[in-house]
């Protein structure tokens, strides 16, 4: 474990990393990010303090041909190295579009900053909520694994489909 001549002995500094993934990026694909940030954090002797999936928001620009996002937050410590194999591991997933870390803190010791984080932090934080646009546009409509999952609306008539609410009838 890498520490700087700056930094107190049993003590690490405080980061927090936001990082953007695609807007298509499926559950599975949220999971194994995070998964793979847990470990990197884990194997460097860190400790993660928060996580939380901040859900798809709208870009304020075009990011690799992307105008939204997920955006997820990572609060945690780590000795001096930590951000660097964190952001080198970001770098290689297709699916981070972007990312940014900060330093908040340093010198702080491990054992007085509690975690909030348990294993159903990270099953939460895999599931996005949709966002405004898609839950107006009915983009966001649930995608059932097999059929004994639907309801079956037992009064739809797929003709009533093509009639134009807007047109006055003749």
């Amino acid at each position: 474990m890498a520490t700087s001549m700056r930094d107190e002995p049993g003590t690490q500094r405080e980061y927090e990393t936001i990082f953007i993934l695609r807007p298509d990026t499926n559950q599975d694909g949220i999971t194994a990010v995070n998964a793979r940030i847990r470990s990197v954090i884990e194997q460097m002797g860190g400790k993660i303090l928060r996580l939380d999936n901040w859900g798809k928001r709208k870009l304020a620009y075009e990011i690799k041909k992307q105008l939204k996002g997920i955006y997820l937050y990572w609060q945690y410590l780590g000795t001096s190295g930590i951000v660097e194999e964190i952001e080198r591991n970001l770098r290689m997933l297709d699916s981070v579009i972007r990312y940014y870390t900060v330093k908040i803190d340093e010198d702080v010791d491990p054992n007085a900053r509690p975690t909030t984080v348990d294993e159903e932090t990270f099953v939460k934080a895999a599931s996005t909520v949709p966002d405004e646009e898609e839950l107006v546009t009915g983009a966001a409509m649930p995608r059932f694994r097999d059929d004994e999952d639907a309801d079956v609306d037992e009064d739809y008539d797929p003709d009533l489909d093509d009639i134009d609410l807007d047109k006055p009838e003749e």
